[in-house]
């Protein structure tokens, strides 16, 4: 019984200390006068909605926690290489990696290989040196049945959403592809965010990070929150260095591009560790981060890697 008490503690603890974070980086942003209301809408589409019908699609999934010999010593190696990730890679090293070779698809296989050494095996190895086993965090479980339900339904909905929400539909219809290109540019374009977004972020933040915390806390909501918040934080560097004026979320403040980060990219975190802690399924994330992902970069891939239509 007290350990029950204990770990319903845990849980509350975690949801209070998110719902303070966020609230309090809203708070932040409409005190300077930055746009404070896009993030109430994307906790109440992917923090609330979208998790509400994960927690329906996955219902029979696999919440048992992943077990971790030593939750502290992993969490505490994880969170120091996070923060160089943060600073380091998000910060300096991606635009040094972009700098490196003119735009095309040259520069664009070099940032991949990147984003994988960096967002997969550089944790992997950490996890080796530590002891720990790999083969629980790169399971599918494509055969279940609450891993495709929730893999059909909820890519349905963000696809959608995405249509009607976002300018993405616009924009590629500007470049006038053939319907040729789109037969091979789309699914290719939803492999390579696949890997570069999905597996690169799900991997890392995921498999790697959320299973250490919430054995590290004892609760898996404490476990989700922190590591949505840590998701939100990190992207801060990258989006105050590399950002400027006209992109969204950027400002001379730093402050306020940490809100911005932690108010908008946690509650998407919050999706996404709800489902995995529902499912276990690491390829169910990689592929609906996908699903977030492909349509906004569509026009850029086509750009890229497809020669537009007259």
């Amino acid at each position: 019984m007290n350990h029950i008490a204990r770990l319903r503690r845990a849980d509350l603890a975690g949801i209070l200390s998110f719902l303070i974070l966020w609230g309090g980086s809203v708070a932040y942003l409409a005190a300077a006068g930055a746009d404070w209301v896009f993030p109430l809408v994307s906790l109440g589409v992917f923090g609330i909605l979208l998790s509400a019908i994960a927690w329906w699609t996955s219902r029979g999934g696999d919440t048992a926690p992943v077990a971790v010999a030593r939750p502290a010593l992993e969490s505490t190696v994880l969170l120091a290489y996070l923060a160089l990730y943060a600073i380091g890679f998000l910060g300096w090293g991606l635009t040094a990696a972009r700098a490196a070779l003119p735009p095309g698809p040259g520069q664009e296989w070099l940032v991949l290989a990147v984003k994988l050494a960096v967002h997969v095996v550089v944790p992997a190895m950490l996890l080796l040196a530590l002891g720990a086993r790999l083969g629980p965090l790169l399971q599918a479980r494509l055969g279940q049945r609450p891993v495709w339900l929730t893999l059909i339904v909820l890519g349905a909905l963000i696809l959608g959403l995405l249509c009607v929400v976002s300018p993405s539909l616009t924009e590629i219809a500007a470049l006038e592809p053939t319907a040729a290109q789109l037969a091979w540019v789309l699914p290719l374009g939803f492999l390579w965010m696949a890997l570069e977004a999905g597996l690169c972020e799900e991997f890392l933040y995921r498999a790697v990070l959320q299973t250490r915390l919430t054995a590290w806390f004892g609760s898996a909501w404490a476990g989700i929150a922190a590591t949505s918040v840590l998701f939100g934080l990190a992207h801060t560097p990258g989006l105050y260095l590399r950002g400027g004026p006209g992109v969204d979320g950027w400002s001379t403040d730093p402050w306020q591009v940490a809100a911005y980060a932690i108010a908008t990219l946690a509650p998407l975190s919050l999706l996404f560790g709800f489902i995995y802690h529902r499912t276990k399924s690491l390829l169910l994330v990689v592929l609906l981060h996908a699903c977030v992902n492909v349509l906004p970069n569509t026009a850029e891939f086509i750009g890229i890697w497809a020669r537009p239509g007259p």
